[in-house]
């Protein structure tokens, strides 16, 4: 495996080969050994059709961070960085994951994240470091203006809950 570094702290790209022969494939998605200060406490995996946008995500308190890795499929994925002491505040990072490209994210707490389905059926693992915590979550538009993510589609499929999600600035009122 191989951790590279990104120009937001501590959010890092996890690269792994992927074996493959006649009978299918093997890969290795986390190694304990590359997370000695982390403490991932629960694990879930999502689904998604192709199009379905999912984000963006946060916890104002009990922040997660979390360890992403695709099953199966591509997707889209975007960080935004609301630390507020951070270098590279409210900007965003985009990347593609794929079960091709044997790619994973780790993001640390305090970064919304979202990601959109890019092929038929995705399938996303995701490590935590926190449990959810449904009271102090909430979401920032994904097509909001002020942070400007260049997504590859202009038509996603929404959740009701996160078309309710609030612009950025109303975000940073709320929250401050």
């Amino acid at each position: 495996m191989i951790i590279k570094t990104t120009k937001f702290k501590d959010l890092k790209i996890i690269s792994a080969p992927i074996y493959k022969d006649n009978r299918g494939h093997f890969r290795e998605i986390f190694k304990k050994f590359f997370f000695k200060n982390k403490k991932f406490i629960f694990t879930c995996v999502s689904s998604s059709k192709k199009n379905v946008l999912r984000g963006m995500h946060l916890q104002t308190k009990f922040p997660q961070g979390k360890y992403l890795s695709v099953l199966k499929g591509e997707i889209f994925d975007v960080v935004v960085d609301l630390r507020k002491k951070s270098k590279t505040f409210c900007r965003y990072f985009s990347i593609k994951l794929s079960d091709k490209n044997g790619t994973s994210l780790y993001i640390p707490p305090g970064f919304a994240h979202g990601f959109v389905g890019l092929k038929k059926e995705n399938i996303i693992s995701y490590q935590c470091t926190n449990y959810r915590s449904k009271k102090y979550e909430t979401g920032i538009k994904w097509n909001d203006n002020d942070i400007n993510i260049n997504w590859p589609l202009k038509n996603p499929i929404l959740s009701n809950k996160d078309k309710k999600n609030i612009s950025y600035q109303d975000f940073l009122k709320k929250y401050e």
